[in-house]
């Protein structure tokens, strides 16, 4: 099994119980995918990005347990920690710094540092938007204010008839 498998399945382990969060994970990893593939990622960018995109939201199940909150500042706080240990014995010293750096700013959108880090706050704000049932004025800043690679912006149009 490739270390982006053994990832996947040590998260759907991670948030067991807690279908929500397997789903969203595993929808936000798509998008960063198919946007890292159109854009042109190198091979290591996409398997960070990727690895980064499945270990974003990690911080959630636990943050809830323990501090009954699961804001995105907690969760950027928090998750660093819980992913790293996942990541011990799978990946090299580098990608998992990067991991790290990807889950501590995934809802930090300024400065955005580095093209997987957009992808995965373009992919996060895909499958939030729906998820939460934004409305079109929502919808239209977050393309306008955020949403910078022509796949991504592609995407949301597409999804939302924009």
């Amino acid at each position: 099994m490739n270390d982006i498998n053994t990832v996947y399945m040590k998260m759907i382990e991670f948030d067991r119980g807690t279908a929500r969060c397997i789903q969203h994970f595993t929808k936000v990893h798509s998008y960063c995918r198919l946007i890292g593939t159109l854009e042109g990622l190198d091979e290591n960018t996409l398997r960070t990005l990727e690895i980064g995109a499945l270990l974003h939201d990690i911080a959630i199940v636990p943050c809830k347990e323990k501090l009954g909150r699961t804001d995105g500042k907690t969760q950027e706080i928090e998750g660093p920690a819980y992913a790293k240990q996942l990541l011990f014995g799978i990946c090299d010293q580098s990608t998992i710094d990067r991991v790290l750096e990807l889950i501590a700013h995934h809802h930090t959108y300024d400065p955005i540092i580095g093209i997987d880090h957009q992808i995965l706050v373009e992919a996060d704000f895909l499958v939030n938007l729906f998820e939460g049932n934004k409305d079109a004025e929502t919808i239209k800043n977050v393309y306008e204010n955020i949403f910078r690679t022509e796949t991504g912006k592609k995407i949301l149009r597409e999804m939302f008839a924009l």
